[in-house]
């Protein structure tokens, strides 16, 4: 991108805490005009909060912040609007029924009278037009009356740049105005030929003079696209650079924080330290049980594309991937809560499979109810039930499960994170069923609460239950599970055993 150029963005210093926990420590970086500077880091390193930095939506603690050269310290997204800064989040938050120009100028619709709020139609379809052009060749390949719903999932994803891009305003001369455009995991729910298509709009973009902050874990992408690299770990920058001329195990090696030959040592560590304090090893975990499930070729209605495992009485298989790759939708179907587009599954467990939701709060608990209720709450609890009966078994598994409460009577809302999964974890223990299906069960909890939880999963195993276990934190799955499978871009690749994982190598598979 030749030589060294004054930078759009600079950012010197940077440091935010929420309460007593810094999330972002003395970071620098630099973003030159017409550049895409990739963002990477594993989870909690403190992406998030910084894009959210920028985009007005959190305020730093210190540091300073330059854009074009002048100071940037916007108050809310309206004023990073208004300076030219526009995010396209991770999540579609396309409105599906209405048409594409409705869905562009969404909270900037240009009216005819202001006071009687009549939309000026043909200023909205000059703004969206504008827009779309600038992110598609062909400009009849986003027709601007149709509906999003209507669209593929490609499509959508241009139509989400186009209304960033216009909510940067309009310039003058009628061109957009936007100056950063910020990628939140752009491709993380696009396929392999779509990612590409994509790819090709963002370089035109930058070609035209747009800086793009290209936030991912797509480590193929990164060396694929990016002009730079910045690498975050634990809040801090652990390395940047040219990601053409810097080998991928030396990126993970930052976001890391360790060598390749360095990971499995450690996990082996913490393993034999936890093999020490009671957890079972992989070598007396019973082998070879009867498969309890099968699925063979399964899709879904977007992801996965195809997953095929086996799962035995006995173990914990787990599942790597990326955010977007499948692994929710994968158990979701498995359990029968989504439906399957084509594949076979096939449950050989008597008593049944259940499924520990990642989202505790909004699918998994009932918050505003008791402890006690929440325990109870089954299919094959009885429909009634005497108030004592219920705060009896709500004390029963406070107890089994060492649960921080006041009682079996406060409310599940008031309990920490930890102790709101293992009542997650008990109303499915109270099932006994012999398959648990387990998405991200120590997201959002301490570390005491992570070690509680994934002993308590070992014993569950050693007892003679079958786990899939979802997990975003790698080392979780290579001193846990049995085997590993990793699942890319809607594909499960076949299972290896966990000793043969390390923690960069899952991260270098998934990213691939």
């Amino acid at each position: 991108m030749g030589g060294e150029r004054a930078p759009l963005l600079e950012v010197t210093g940077l440091a935010k805490a929420f309460g007593p926990n810094p999330v972002l420590r003395d970071v620098s970086l630099r973003v030159a005009p017409a550049s895409i500077h990739a963002l990477l880091g594993e989870n909690g390193a403190g992406k998030s909060t910084l894009a959210r930095v920028l985009l007005g939506m959190e305020r730093a603690d210190a540091g300073a912040i330059l854009l074009g050269g002048a100071r940037y310290a916007p108050a809310s997204a309206e004023e990073a609007r208004r300076a030219g800064v526009v995010l396209v989040p991770q999540e579609r938050t396309l409105c599906a029924h209405l048409t594409v120009v409705d869905n562009v100028v969404l909270g900037i619709e240009p009216l005819a009278r202001a006071r009687l709020g009549i939309r000026d139609r043909s200023r909205a379809c000059a703004v969206a037009r504008a827009a779309i052009a600038l992110v598609t060749a062909d400009p009849g390949r986003v027709p601007l009356d149709a509906r999003a719903g209507e669209l593929g999932v490609a499509d959508q994803q241009l139509v989400e740049i186009a209304r960033a891009l216009a909510q940067g305003g309009l310039r003058e001369d009628g061109r957009l105005a936007a100056r950063l455009l910020v990628l939140d995991e752009p491709t993380s729910s696009l396929g392999r030929s779509d990612a590409v298509r994509l790819f090709e709009r963002v370089r035109a973009l930058r070609d035209a003079g747009l800086a793009v902050l290209l936030v991912t874990h797509f480590l193929s992408d990164v060396r694929a696209h990016a002009d730079r690299y910045t690498a975050l770990r634990d809040g801090r920058v652990a390395g940047e650079g040219d990601p053409r001329e810097t080998e991928p195990a030396q990126i993970v090696r930052e976001m890391l924080g360790r060598a390749l030959n360095d990971t499995r040592a450690s996990a082996d560590t913490r393993a034999s330290a936890e093999t020490r304090a009671g957890a079972v090893s992989e070598a007396a975990r019973p082998a070879g049980g009867e498969v309890v499930l099968e699925a063979e070729g399964v899709s879904g209605v977007k992801r996965p594309k195809r997953a095929s495992l086996t799962l035995r009485r006995g173990e914990i298989l787990g599942i790597a991937g990326l955010v977007g790759s499948g692994r929710t939708e994968l158990l979701r179907i498995l359990a029968g809560l989504d439906p399957r587009r084509g594949g076979t599954v096939a449950l050989r467990a008597p008593r049944g499979i259940g499924l520990l939701s990642e989202d505790r709060g909004g699918e998994g608990l009932m918050l505003g109810r008791s402890l006690a209720e929440n325990v109870w709450l089954s299919p094959r609890a009885p429909r009634f039930a005497r108030p004592r009966s219920l705060l009896t078994e709500g004390a029963r598994w406070i107890e089994r499960l060492a649960i921080r409460a006041r009682g079996p009577e406060q409310r599940v809302g008031e309990l920490s994170g930890g102790n709101q999964q293992k009542v997650q974890i008990a109303r499915l223990l109270r099932e006994d069923v012999d398959v648990l299906l387990v998405d991200e069960p120590t997201r959002g909890i301490d570390v005491a609460s992570k070690a509680q939880v994934l002993a308590l999963l070992r014993e569950l195993a050693r007892a003679g239950k079958a786990i899939v276990l979802v997990s975003s934190q790698l080392d979780e799955l290579v001193t846990t599970c049995d085997r590993i499978a990793v699942l890319r871009r809607g594909t499960l690749d076949p299972p290896r055993p966990a000793s043969s994982w390390t923690e960069a190598s899952l991260l270098l598979e998934a990213s691939s």
